[in-house]
């Protein structure tokens, strides 16, 4: 997306529909994107302005149109912690402007040249985020059709949002028909040649945008549109490797098999995709992170949770604070204070008091958790100290006011069952 601003932005505080305008933001191919207050609820939001003259274009106005149609029919349809959430959307003949929830910390297109490249790891760890909100809009029946970085905004670290479905197609059946190029860099040798696409189209593009993320430079250097077509179609890219020597053969492997020409020579599925980016994430995160996968795959393992869909599960796990330890470490400090509570992820501890064991921790089980119930500092009443090494989750009170409030109410009832049934277990072993 362009930052630079026209000389024919709309200024400040001028209202479209419901929406006042606060800021421009940036130039996209269809429009302009503005901040802006929903005057109704007092939400910031990002606003999609349509630049008229498109919908006028002898040539292709009718088709744009037809783009905004679709992606308006998304508003409050698609909910992935990795897409852009739409809010609203309005499309007339001449006009059209869509709001969608407000990311402020733009896009992957800042971090495509040399001296701007995120840390190997992030790049691994956002692309492995773009498989699983890709996945979720293909099972929606959704081929994105335009994947670059512009069009990956940056919410918070690797925390990613996919905007821009104005190329989505939409199809009941397992293929779509033909549809435009996109942009030409990411589109995948079957677009340009106008085959039936499915989701590796998408697949393709998301492994272009790797490719460039990693190396800082895009898979082909051409004059011109004809020329990169060919190459697209005829020439191989050289692995990522050759063009940043520090990077694994690891991460060649992943992003060449991504660029395969042939759609059946790529990652069958985006789970397959995703899970080989998560391997990579072993041999190229410090030892110490705990991957994005590792963090739902263990929510996932706890019954209570089970009913929570995956949006819901990827807020809780960004709440807690993921660390590891070793065996020995003391996880709570028998006297000291605190309002927060644990998720044993991985590995085992044991509760003791005064050097007496009380309990034991299982890894996918909470601890910790009379402190928050009760609220405020309150003293810990025993010690956890880690019998293997271990993986754990720290969640505090003010981390989970951010979480939506059916997990919020899960997470307590989880909690409070938990509370009780040790309380039950304590008043046994007491009165036996």
């Amino acid at each position: 997306m362009d930052m630079t601003e026209p000389p024919g932005a709309i200024a400040p505080n001028q209202q479209i529909g419901k929406y006042r305008l606060v800021k421009w933001l940036g130039k996209g191919t269809s429009g302009a994107v503005y901040s802006a207050v929903d005057t109704f609820t007092g939400r910031d939001v990002a606003l999609k302005i349509v630049d008229p003259e498109i919908f006028q274009d002898p040539e292709f106005g009718s088709a744009r149109h037809a783009q905004f149609l679709s992606e308006a029919s998304l508003a409050g349809k698609l909910i992935h912690p990795h897409v852009v959430t739409l809010l609203d959307a309005v499309v007339q003949k001449d006009r059209a402007h869509i709001a969608m929830e407000l990311i402020k910390g733009g896009d992957l297109s800042q971090h495509v040249k040399p001296g701007t490249l995120l840390p190997v790891a992030d790049v691994v760890e956002i692309c492995y985020n773009c498989c699983s909100a890709l996945d979720y809009t293909t099972r929606a029946g959704i081929i994105h059709c335009d994947i670059k970085p512009a069009n990956i905004m940056i919410a918070e670290g690797t925390d990613v949002r996919i905007t821009d479905f104005g190329a989505a197609v939409l199809h009941k059946a397992a293929v779509v028909r033909n549809a435009d190029m996109g942009s030409p860099h990411y589109a995948a040798p079957e677009r340009i040649a106008r085959e039936e696409l499915t989701f590796h189209s998408d697949m393709y593009s998301l492994g272009a945008v790797m490719y460039e993320l990693l190396t800082g430079r895009r898979m082909f250097a051409a004059d011109g549109v004809e020329e990169l077509v060919d190459k697209i179609i005829h020439e191989e890219p050289a692995p990522p490797s050759a063009v940043r020597p520090e990077l694994s053969s690891i991460v060649d492997g992943v992003v060449m098999r991504a660029l395969r020409k042939k759609p059946a020579e790529r990652y069958q599925t985006w789970a397959e995709f995703a899970f080989e980016l998560s391997e990579v994430s072993r041999h190229v995160l410090s030892p110490e992170t705990v991957q994005e996968a590792d963090k739902l795959k263990a929510l996932k393992r706890v019954e209570a949770l089970g009913a929570l869909p995956d949006a819901e599960l990827w807020e809780i796990a960004r709440a807690g604070r993921w660390t590891r330890a070793k065996a020995g470490d003391v996880l709570v400090q028998e006297d000291d204070t605190g309002s927060y509570f644990f998720f044993l992820a991985a590995g085992s501890a044991k509760v003791v008091r005064r050097e007496r064991l009380l309990n034991l921790v299982n890894a996918g089980e909470f601890f910790g958790e009379m402190a928050y119930l009760l609220g405020g500092q309150q003293r810990r009443n025993a010690s956890v100290v880690a019998t293997q090494d271990a993986v754990i989750a720290e969640f505090a009170p003010d981390a989970l006011e951010r979480v939506s409030h059916e997990a919020q109410l899960l997470l307590l009832r989880t909690l409070a069952r938990i509370l009780v049934e040790r309380l039950t277990l304590a008043n046994a072993r007491l009165t036996g």
